[in-house]
């Protein structure tokens, strides 16, 4: 047997209930589940510090704090699992934006998500208003259930409450937005649409949109006190406060390498978990994990800035995220490109001012500034011009602000993300075929074709997030089939 850097020769030798690979927010999710049940759990990540996808570091110079991946964190607030966690005990402070999210438009003016749909409206046309209250005002009464819901796997969904909801998110985002008659709130909603990484006429991505509004006016958008590290290491924390242990710095190559265990749970991507697997993997079950097809990438960018974003709508230095497209058809047009493997000359560009509401990130007097935009999967085409052009559009004389900057493509992604595969950030093509059967098609998503062997990544139900939602899940199947119990906390 292969040691694991970093373990001692005494974790490597002890019997353990479970052992987690990767420390995502949904491989520490699966810990912590399983750790409440008080069985004992270690977990192994490669990188020096856990997280995943919720790492920082200091990537555009000393003093600051730039997020590596993740930087909103509404669906943590809305995750059933992780809101039910004591994290603001151990560290974790969700710091509230004046506003979710703003579209900006080629005019100078802008729309804006605020917490209230009383005030979201108040921007909209009296038609739109309407239509607008008609849509999430039912939802956002019964917020709960609903992102319980949406954040469960197929066959754990209320039904009549699905069937509420389900002709509606199943439908595409162009056809939500064919609700509204102002072009202002199509644009805004092809914003929201975009973070779907999908063409915005497929089928489903009315969903995304109608959740991700939903966690805006239910729970906001926020962002980490101190960068998203914070979370992480509040979970990590509180893992450790239950008796599970996390190990950095501690690559796994096999799943032969590991120490005796009645479980292991895999936060990883189906083609990571073929060459962990090795022979032990049945070749039926291997060519079905092949087929999970991934989406595009990103191509993601951070600024020390040494003044905030000079926003032309004075309503965007509200807003925590920022929606950069102009037209539903312009932003339709750049996810259609980077789906079909082409590079779009003005492409969608998802930012976030962080240091508006958490100075903590950057020297006095300083800021910071997140965004990405979508490229063909495993794109080697430099955006950094594309995505500056975009910003430089809605806030002219944006350029003058930068200190520093910090890319990443794909590649890039990837190096620091093994699950990350050609820049993927959502784990999979979130298609509604692939968020129904995730990563195939099988009444227990999480179980393998190896015996107590399990996937807790975002590519099994209900995928992209950092909601925790998949190794929550994951850990549900693990204790009912090896260790023949339920969870205790009234959702298993």
């Amino acid at each position: 047997m292969t040691a694991i850097a970093g373990a001692s020769d005494g974790a490597r030798t002890s019997d353990l209930d479970a052992i987690i690979i990767g420390a995502g927010p949904n491989g520490l999710a699966a810990a912590i589940a399983l750790a409440r049940e008080g069985l004992s759990v270690r977990v192994y990540e490669a990188h020096a510090e856990p997280g995943g996808g919720l790492r920082s570091a200091p990537l555009t110079g000393d003093g600051y704090i730039n997020d590596v991946c993740a930087t909103v964190h509404a669906l943590a607030l809305a995750s059933p699992f992780l809101a039910s966690l004591p994290l603001a005990a151990h560290g974790f402070e969700p710091v509230q934006p004046d506003a979710p999210f703003a579209h900006p438009l080629d005019d100078g003016d802008a729309v804006v998500a605020e917490r209230s749909i009383d005030a979201t409206v108040d921007g909209l046309s009296r038609e739109d208003a309407r239509a607008y209250r008609a849509l999430f005002g039912p939802l956002v009464a019964d917020a709960e259930r609903v992102m319980e819901a949406l954040l469960a796997p197929p066959g754990r969904r209320h039904p009549l409450l699905m069937a509420r909801l389900g002709m509606t998110a199943v439908r595409s985002a162009r056809g939500l937005a064919e609700r509204f008659r102002d072009a202002r709130t199509r644009a805004a909603i092809a914003g929201v649409a975009a973070h779907a990484i999908l063409p915005l006429q497929f089928a489903g991505t009315a969903g995304y949109t109608i959740g991700l509004a939903l966690a805006a006016h239910g729970v906001g958008w926020p962002i980490a006190r101190g960068g998203s590290q914070a979370l992480a290491r509040a979970l990590t924390s509180y893992l450790s406060s239950l008796g599970g242990e996390v190990i950095t710095g501690a690559p796994v190559t096999s799943i032969d390498e590991l120490p005796r265990a009645r479980a292991i749970l895999c936060d990883v991507s189906p083609r990571q978990f073929i060459a962990l697997a090795g022979d032990r993997l049945p070749r039926r079950y291997a060519r079905r994990l092949e087929c999970f097809r991934h989406g595009p990438g990103v191509f993601k960018m951070d600024w020390a800035l040494s003044a905030p974003v000079p926003w032309q709508a004075e309503a965007c230095r509200r807003a925590g995220t920022i929606h950069l497209g102009g037209s539903f058809d312009e932003i339709a047009a750049s996810e259609d490109a980077a789906w079909r493997g082409r590079v779009a000359d003005r492409p969608y560009v998802l930012a976030v001012q962080p240091t508006l509401w958490d100075p903590s990130r950057a020297p006095e007097g300083r800021h910071t500034l997140w965004a990405y935009c979508h490229v063909p999967h495993g794109s080697n085409v430099d955006m950094t011009a594309r995505i500056e052009a975009q910003i430089e559009r809605f806030a002219p004389g944006f350029r003058d602000s930068i200190i520093a900057r910090h890319t990443m493509g794909p590649a890039a992604m990837h190096a620091r993300n093994a699950n990350l595969i050609g820049g993927d950030i959502a784990g999979g093509a979130g298609t509604l075929a692939q968020v129904l059967m995730r990563p195939i098609a099988t009444i227990d998503p999480y179980a393998t074709a190896v015996k107590d062997v399990y996937l807790c990544s975002s590519s099994t139900p209900p995928g992209v997030g950092v909601h925790g939602m998949c190794g929550y899940y994951a850990a549900r199947s693990a204790l009912a089939r090896t260790f023949g119990r339920r969870l205790r906390d009234g959702r298993g």
